[in-house]
Parts: structure tokens; C-alpha cells; sequence
């Protein structure tokens, strides 16, 4: 099915920089909605079979005001003589108003919600009394669209100074989109953070004094530590940084920042320049307490570096464990303790590198690339002959989480050090320095699955060799570690050589 976005890349004759204006001003109208008390609609001319068409390509319901609309309109499409009113905005390039009747498909009924069983029926998407402003929306002197909002005829809302101002600063707006000046090219100002009217709505004029703040704005501000009257006053007079303001009035550009008055108080400001014939007539300031948001984000840095900080201290801790355990190997003589303490302190060093790589990585999720990058290079270091063995890797298992990674690593270490070890040991008289043998480590991510294996081309198992019944305790780990604590499954065999393969489920926290 074609998207509305895909409609207006295929069938319009936009280009990139249209499109992004489009793109700015869906990333910000919210604002124009909470404004006008209105819902809004966001057409373009798509040229089809049978002539113009105006697609519905975005929908934006108020905050400030209950919907009118009952139905997603988004996809929807209409000829464009059916709506004589858009054809005269769009051509025109001027701000049309109208009550004229609603053109299909925006008179579509749908089911009325079935939550009360008494309520039977269908309701039109857009009432029939609905009043129309068409908005061109301009960019680089042509008009790309069409801003459409839609409101009731007859307002139930009490018209007292803050509905006045907004409507007011509604139209400032409007003017500016059709002169398109708005959104503001090249400045993306908007986030998850920006403030919408209901936090907090300050009105300044051309000479930087306040003529209105809302309610809201009022409440941020006592917070603030303001507690006199503001208009007709500066924020500097106020107490409160106006640099934001300032910069905003002198520039003519949006500007967002953060003003923090007091260790507990965090404001968020962000400046709309009001403009008229290319000339500042004022900014719109949105106020936004974030003082708990950034109370948390600093929780979860510290909690963040606390966590970096625990596995610093492991990893320190297991590498002081691993060298007690060499030093203790190096004063026994060689034979079967000597080899079973070198075993227990290379397990304990390759539990050791993940908390090593946990410790530089916020959150619980660790690059397994970088496990596997030093895993080898211990296989390697442990090569004590003088022939080398060469070992590749193929493939990435992408981020795992350190349930996951830590008992992985312990099994491709031993399968390594196995391989390294045992599988070329009738090739130990080649010359110093010759590849003997060769180890490749493949892995895959398929969906929810690990893959892995672990091939050589050495001298292969033995004929009764079962990974059920085996005595080795290295590979008797791994089995343990892949059946038990991963949950997964293990096939070993001679295939000119080994090949191990595992498969292993993608932990809960992995995906």
C-alpha cells in the first residue's frame, strides 16, 4: 500500500527541499493546533488519472481543545474541484475562510465507539458545520502545500484573554507559514522535549517587555522564584536569564535552551521569533518545567557510571585472581595441578574481558565483536610452540546482553583453546614459524538465534567420541554452559577436521 509520504515523493513534483519544509512543519504544528483550539490537516497536489488530486498527508489533533475529528484522514484523497475553497487557496496563495460544504472523503462516516453499547450509529469524520482555513503553505516563493484547520462554527469555548492571544498568535503564525518563513529553514529546534502551549505560553514584544503569560507560564515562573507581576516587564528585570530572548529578537531565528534557577529548578525555554514583513514583532516563549526529566536523566548517568564502576572493580578483582592462580602454577612443578590452575585462571581471565568491555559501555549491552577480538588474541598468546596456527573470523552476533555474553565467551574460549591445543598436535614438528593448521570462528544472528561454529582443519575426533559421555572438563563446560545456562543446543563432528556448531536463543534483553 502507497503511504501518503510516498505520495508526495512519486506524485508530486516537490523536490528534497519542499519535502523537508514539509517534513519541519509536521515536526512543529503542534503548536499551530493547541494555538487555533483547532484540528489540522496537511494536504498535497498529487497528479493522477482525471486531473488534481489533494491528498491528506498528515493529521494533528489540540491538546487545548477536544477533537472534531473522528476519523484518521491521513491517505485519504480528493479531487480537487470537489473542494473549490482549497483550489482558490492554492492557486491564490492567500488565506482562505469558509464554511462551504465538506468534500468527500472528509464527509466518511465511521462506527461510533463501541464502549457504551447504548450508543449505536455512525458520525462523520469532520462535522457538517465545520468551520474551514485554508493556509498556503509557501517555500521559495511557490506554494507546496496546504494547511487546512478545522474548527466548530459555533465555539463552546468561553472567549476570555487567553483564547484571544492565542488565536492572535495563531494567525501571526499562519501569515508566516503562507509567507514561508515558517517553520524555520535549516533550524531543527523541535525533540520529545519541546514544550506544546499547555506547559507554559509567554508572549514578548519587539522591545524584549512581556504583554502575556498564561497560567502555566505563570506557575514555571513562581518556580522559578518570581513572584511579581511580569507584564510589561523583561525576564532580566524578573530575575530569570532572557539570553535565549535576546538572541532570538536579534537574530530572527528560533532558540531553545535550558535556564536553571536554583539546584532544584530546570526550565525549559523555547523562543519562536513573531515576524512580519521580514521585520521581529515579538517572540512566543514556551516554558517547560523539566526539572524531574533532568533529575532522572542524572539518576540514570549515575546509575550508569555506578554500574561501570562494578564491573571495573570485578574485572580488576578476576585479574587479580587470575595472576594469584599463575603464580601458584609457576611454583609447582610441571604436570596435571600445574595444567588444571592454567586452566582455572584462563576461565577466570575470560570472564574477566567481559566486565573488562562492560565497564567502558553504558547500559547492559556489550559489543560481543570486542569480547571475540580479545578471546582470540588469548588463544593465540597461548600457542606455546614454536608453529602458529591461524585463526579468522567471520560474521558478528551484534550487541548481547551480559547474561548472555559472559557464559558465551567462556564457551569460545575453550573451544579455541581446544582447537589451538589439540587439534594439530601431529604437526608439531613443522618448522618454527610455519602455519600448521587453520581455526575459523563463524557467526550469525537470525532473528531470535545464535549461530556459531567453530571449525579446524586438524586431526579430527576420535571415532567413539560423544560431547554426552565425554571426560574432558573443558568441553564438558561447554556443554553444561550451552544446554543449561543459554538454553541451547550443541553438535560436534569430524568434518575434515572438528566443527563445532552451536545454536543458541537470543536472550530476552538481546533484542
Amino acid at each position: 500500500m502507497t503511504t501518503p509520504a510516498e505520495l508526495a515523493v512519486h506524485h508530486t513534483d516537490l523536490d528534497e527541499h519542499e519535502l523537508a519544509h514539509l517534513q519541519r512543519l509536521q515536526g512543529s504544528w503542534g503548536v499551530l493546533a493547541d494555538l487555533s483550539f483547532s484540528d489540522l490537516l496537511l494536504l498535497a497536489t498529487v497528479e493522477r488519472s482525471g486531473g488534481s488530486h489533494l491528498v491528506v498527508i498528515g493529521q494533528m489533533r489540540p491538546t487545548t481543545n477536544s477533537t472534531l475529528m473522528s476519523a484518521d484522514l491521513v491517505g485519504h484523497m480528493l479531487a480537487a474541484e470537489d473542494w473549490p475553497m482549497a483550489a482558490t487557496a492554492l492557486a491564490s496563495g492567500a488565506v482562505t475562510t469558509g464554511t462551504a460544504p465538506v468534500p468527500e472523503p472528509l464527509a466518511l462516516r465511521t462506527p461510533l465507539s463501541n464502549s457504551d453499547p447504548a450508543e449505536t450509529g455512525e458520525v462523520p469524520a469532520v462535522p457538517e458545520d465545520a468551520r474551514f482555513e485554508c493556509v498556503p503553505v509557501s517555500h521559495g516563493g511557490r506554494t507546496v502545500a496546504l494547511l487546512v484547520s478545522v474548527s466548530a462554527l459555533e465555539s463552546r469555548r468561553r472567549t476570555g484573554r487567553l483564547e484571544r492571544i492565542y488565536r492572535d498568535l495563531y494567525s501571526r503564525l499562519a501569515a508566516m507559514v503562507a509567507s514561508g518563513v515558517y517553520p524555520f529553514e535549516g533550524d531543527d529546534v523541535s525533540g520529545e522535549d519541546t514544550p506544546r502551549v499547555g506547559d507554559g505560553l509567554v508572549v514578548i514584544g519587539s522591545q524584549g517587555r512581556i504583554t502575556y503569560a498564561s497560567p502555566n507560564a505563570m506557575n514555571a515562573l513562581h518556580r522559578m522564584g518570581v513572584s511579581a507581576a511580569v507584564e510589561g516587564r523583561t525576564l532580566n528585570e524578573l530575575g530569570v536569564e532572557e539570553t535565549a530572548v535576546d538572541r532570538s529578537l536579534a537574530s530572527g531565528r528560533p532558540v531553545i535552551e535550558e535556564v536553571e534557577r536554583r539546584p532544584d529548578v530546570i526550565a525549559l525555554v523555547h523562543c519562536t521569533p513573531l515576524l512580519a514583513d521580514g521585520a521581529v514583532t515579538g517572540v512566543m516563549v514556551l516554558l517547560r518545567d523539566v526539572t524531574d526529566l533532568r533529575r532522572l536523566d542524572r539518576l540514570l548517568l549515575s546509575k550508569d557510571a555506578a554500574i561501570r564502576e562494578v564491573h571495573h572493580r570485578v574485572k580488576n578483582n578476576l585479574q587479580t585472581i587470575y595472576s594469584l592462580l599463575s603464580l601458584q602454577a609457576r611454583r609447582l612443578d610441571p604436570g596435571e595441578a600445574q595444567d588444571a590452575l592454567h586452566e582455572a585462571g584462563r576461565r577466570v581471565r575470560s570472564i574477566a574481558v567481559v566486565h573488562e568491555v562492560l565497564s567502558r559501555e553504558p547500559g547492559d549491552q556489550v559489543p560481543f565483536a570486542e569480547i571475540v577480538d580479545a578471546l582470540i588474541r588469548m588463544a593465540r598468546d597461548s600457542v606455546v610452540s614454536a608453529h602458529q596456527v591461524q585463526i579468522s573470523v567471520t560474521g558478528d552476533l551484534g550487541d548481547l546482553a551480559a547474561e548472555t555474553a559472559t557464559p558465551l565467551s567462556l564457551v569460545l574460549a575453550e573451544l579455541l583453546q581446544n582447537a589451538v591445543e589439540h587439534a594439530f598436535e601431529a604437526a608439531a614438528a613443522a618448522e618454527p614459524g610455519e602455519i600448521v593448521g587453520h581455526v575459523d570462528l563463524v557467526l550469525t544472528r537470525e532473528g531470535d538465534r545464535l549461530h556459531v561454529e567453530v571449525r579446524d582443519d586438524g586431526s579430527g575426533l576420535p571415532d567413539d567420541f560423544d560431547i554426552e559421555r565425554t571426560r574432558s572438563l573443558g568441553l564438558s563446560i561447554v556443554r553444561d554452559l550451552v544446554t543449561s545456562q543459554l538454553g541451547g543446543r550443541i553438535a560436534m563432528e569430524s568434518r575434515s577436521g572438528t566443527l563445532v556448531a552451536l545454536d543458541v536463543p537470543v536472550h530476552l534483553d538481546d533484542r
